[in-house]
Order: structure tokens, then C-alpha cells, then sequence
């Protein structure tokens, strides 16, 4: 185990939705407790800001994930599913069942983080040492650049392979938590 001391404090900016969905793209779920006591006996983490869009069907989750020790920065989420194109619209000619499958769709809804996060780690910037960003979102490049500049940045935690290829630059700093499944990957105990 670490020694939790001789590390320095560490913050963690975690883009809930980028590393949810690339991990599941990868066919598995991530066990949000486990990634948390990880960020903190590897890292040190002492405060891990989990940015996410605010639904209010989700407050159970959100409460979960605090009592699992993330700080919760929720983000109002906008639905966008009335400026999806429609095929009259596109110049496509219209299918039968568009109407059907339209209404089996959930309604797309968009909560972007991007500037929050980025928000929360410049104005935490003097209560830690280091930082990781937990996003593989190209976005972040100038974020990470500006932390790498300052001796700030520890890693870049990106959920798989697939990556922006603006953050190849940091390539000896990334850390691919595909390459950590068996140590991070939720099982479901009471399906045995």
C-alpha cells in the first residue's frame, strides 16, 4: 500500500459522462468505489470532483455518489431531441415507422461540463499540489497543457484506447482505466 503522506494533494476532475460511456463502450461498468479508494491509495486523491448533468430523476444517484466520497458539481441538462433533423428536413426520403421509432427514443439530453470542470480546477488550483483529469475529451488539452506548465499535472486518466489524439502529447502521463478491468470493473453479487 502507498504511504498516503509522502504524496502530495491531489485533486481529481472527473468527467462523469466521457468516462461512463467509454468504459461501457468497452463492454463493461466501472465500479465507482472502487475508482474511488484507487484515486485515493494510488494518488492520494483527497478531493475527487465528479461533474455530471443534473436530472431530477437521478438524485438517489447523485447521493450515492457522495456517500461514495465524490463531490458532486451537478450541470443543468438541456433536451435536444426537438433539434434533431427531421428526414423531410435532411432532403431523406421519409421510412415507414420514423413515427414509431421516434416515439420509442428517449429524448436525447445533453448536460456538457466541459467549462465547469475547467472552472473547478483553475479556482481549486491553490488548495492542490497536482491534479489528474479524468476525460479523454480533446477539449481538456488546454486545461492539462496549462497544469502541465505549472508542474501541476500528475495524469490523465482516459477510460480506453480511444482517446483524443490531441492529448497524445501527455502520452507518458495517460493512464487507460480499460487497462485496469480487473481492478475497477463492478460485479454483481446478487446475480450468483
Amino acid at each position: 500500500m502507498t504511504e498516503t503522506t509522502s504524496l502530495p494533494v491531489t485533486y481529481a476532475f472527473i468527467d462523469s459522462q466521457n468516462l461512463n460511456l467509454g468504459i461501457q463502450r468497452m463492454g463493461w461498468k466501472l465500479d465507482w468505489r472502487r475508482f474511488r479508494e484507487y484515486l485515493r491509495s494510488e494518488f492520494n486523491v483527497t478531493h475527487a470532483y465528479l461533474f455530471i448533468g443534473y436530472m431530477s430523476d437521478n438524485e438517489s444517484l447523485y447521493e450515492h455518489m457522495h456517500e461514495l466520497g465524490y463531490l458532486i458539481v451537478l450541470k443543468p441538462t438541456v433536451d435536444i431531441s426537438n433539434y434533431d433533423t427531421k428526414p423531410e428536413d435532411s432532403g431523406q426520403p421519409k421510412k415507414e415507422g420514423d413515427e414509431k421509432d421516434k416515439e420509442k427514443e428517449k429524448p436525447t439530453i445533453k448536460g456538457n461540463v466541459d467549462a465547469e470542470l475547467v472552472l473547478y480546477a483553475m479556482k481549486e488550483m491553490s488548495n492542490y499540489k497536482k491534479a489528474i483529469i479524468v476525460s479523454g475529451d480533446g477539449d481538456f488539452f488546454s486545461l492539462a497543457e496549462y497544469l502541465e506548465e505549472k508542474n501541476r499535472l500528475l495524469h490523465v486518466m482516459t477510460p480506453n484506447w480511444q482517446y483524443s489524439s490531441l492529448l497524445k502529447v501527455f502520452e507518458p502521463k495517460i493512464i487507460r482505466l480499460d487497462q485496469l478491468r480487473r481492478k475497477l470493473a463492478y460485479h454483481d453479487r446478487k446475480k450468483k
